[in-house]
């Protein structure tokens, strides 16, 4: 038996970084980018390596391109933390895991710039194991096991966010309310008909490439202190998130631009944005989009009035970044 399984790229629209704060967000999967894995039984135990797992070069330079892109670890130690959390869930229900497998993955979402490739490569992993094993996981329940295997057992700054649209898949609307997290240990996840979203693109620049922890590391620190400004902001952002929902649920999805735009401003006057990052916002901004990052940096999610014109002209001006813009297919 041969078990290939899938998950989809993310794009968070609104309320981006407040998901592991108990915040609230709205997020879509992007299916022109998937993380594949493929799983069969064998003899042993066995983990393929693919193309960002690579440990020869053929020269120096090559070296350094590689690690600029996919840092210094490429998927294994995802897919073994993966496993070795999924042997813990399946040990706290009482099931025996008594057959080896080989399993391999390929992916192609672009590494590092916020859409979500490290726990596409998990969320599709656990379904590989979820499948071969026979072992089902509540749907709400899973995409924390997913945020425990880089938060818990890697321990890789993340949040909710990617796993819960990873597993719900479409477009979702998150509550993580303090009081709902602590006594079912998941939030209110909602889907919602990606109908009634505005026209939408996301744009994306290998260079930009940043790990979530570098944002979510310092947020972490600052939240637990109880920085007031990161609290207000915390609740800012669930504000113009659940204003957004209100909208789209509506019919109103065309009028959600500015709630976005103050999102990543407010974003803006508490973390750090670099150079390049700010650019794909601004450039957005000036050829008449409302623009919002789409997760850690080095992809931003805009929306815009339909008008195909205006649809190449973001298109162009991003090319001159060296940028890449894509209409998501979401449905």
């Amino acid at each position: 038996m041969i078990i290939q399984t899938k998950a989809y790229a993310r794009a968070g629209l609104i309320g981006n970084p407040s998901d592991g704060y108990f915040g609230k967000t709205i997020s879509f999967t992007i299916k022109n980018f998937s993380a594949k894995v493929t799983l069969y039984e064998s003899p042993r135990l066995i983990i393929r390596p693919q193309k960002c797992d690579r440990l020869e070069f053929d020269h120096f330079c090559e070296f350094l391109d590689d690690v600029h892109l996919h840092g210094y670890y490429g998927g294994i130690r995802l897919i073994k933390a993966a496993i070795k959390r999924f042997g813990d869930y399946c040990r706290q229900i009482g099931r025996t895991i008594d057959r080896n497998f080989t399993i391999e993955y390929d992916t192609d979402i672009p590494i590092r710039v916020g859409l979500a490739g490290s726990s596409g490569i998990v969320t599709a992993t656990l379904r590989a194991l979820m499948e071969f094993f026979e072992v089902q996981i509540p749907k709400p329940v899973l995409p924390g096991i997913i945020l425990g295997v880089e938060l818990d057992e890697l321990k890789i700054g993340a949040g909710l966010q990617d796993r819960v649209i990873q597993v719900y898949e479409g477009v979702v609307f998150m509550d993580f309310d303090k009081e709902r997290m602590v006594r079912d240990g998941f939030g209110l996840y909602e889907p919602m008909d990606p109908a009634l979203l505005p026209p939408v693109f996301v744009v994306y620049h290998d260079s930009l490439a940043e790990g979530t922890e570098v944002t979510h590391n310092d947020l972490r620190s600052r939240f637990n202190r109880g920085e007031p400004q990161v609290l207000e902001a915390i609740k800012r952002w669930a504000e113009l998130t659940q204003r957004a929902r209100d909208l789209i649920l509506a019919g109103r999805g065309r009028e959600i631009g500015p709630l976005m735009d103050a999102n990543f401003d407010l974003r803006a006057s508490l973390i750090h944005i670099s150079l390049g990052n700010r650019s794909l916002v601004e450039t957005g901004r000036r050829l008449g989009a409302a623009v919002n990052f789409a997760g850690s940096g080095g992809a931003v999610v805009g929306c815009y009035d339909g008008d195909p014109l205006r649809l190449r002209r973001l298109a162009e001006g991003y090319a001159e970044l060296g940028a890449k813009l894509i209409v998501p297919q979401i449905t």
